[in-house]
């Protein structure tokens, strides 16, 4: 027999097992993909916060214009109501007016009541009134029907309204049909003497 070591018998040997250990680059390769993987999970978080954010925001524009402009087409409607009241006092006669007495003057004054009225109740609800005499036209709030000679006023001025226009909150729900003056200064240079 010769004389060879048995397998039973323990061995030692000095280099380590390549595949159980990990080498010092593995483990900084191992935790540089961690903290990669951190990274993104932490801005995919805080991007999903914001996108939530700016959802909750959106909503509550939403909700409140929802709230605001919710009436949009009632007011629209009840529009006609203050026009006619409007053109039913505007159609007696000068004269007449002056002269009214008894159940005249008093209808009169009813249908005036029912104008202030109703023009209050919408203003409470938001809807109010644009008087644009004497300002400068500006095509989101104004129509223009006609042009006027005035040379006493500057050219684009608004010299007569034919019908209110009404707004609700920042949107105009009727423009105001309005005449423009022509042919007077323009608006600027009579601001640059001013």
């Amino acid at each position: 027999m010769t004389d060879k070591p048995s397998n039973d018998a323990p061995q030692h040997d000095t280099a380590a097992p390549a595949s159980t250990e990990k080498t010092e680059a593995d483990i900084l390769a191992v935790i540089e993909a961690l903290n990669a993987e951190n990274a993104s999970l932490k801005d995919k978080s805080l991007r999903t916060l914001a996108d939530m954010e700016n959802l909750r925001r959106r909503t509550e524009k939403e909700v409140a214009d929802a709230r605001n402009y919710a009436v949009t087409a009632f007011a629209r409607d009840m529009l006609s109501v203050a026009d006619n009241a409007r053109r039913g006092i505007e159609s007696i006669p000068a004269d007449a007016l002056a002269s009214a007495n008894g159940a005249f003057k008093t209808l009169i004054e009813g249908v005036e009541l029912i104008e202030r009225d109703l023009l209050k109740t919408l203003e409470r609800h938001g809807i109010k009134k644009l008087e644009p005499q004497g300002e400068k036209f500006d095509p989101n709030v104004h129509q223009a029907m006609f042009e006027v000679e005035d040379a006493t006023v500057p050219s684009g001025t608004v010299t007569q309204v034919v019908q209110a226009g009404f707004a609700i909150g920042e949107r105009v729900l009727r423009p105001a049909l309005v005449g423009v003056s022509k042919g007077g200064p323009k608006a600027n240079s009579i601001n640059a003497t001013a």
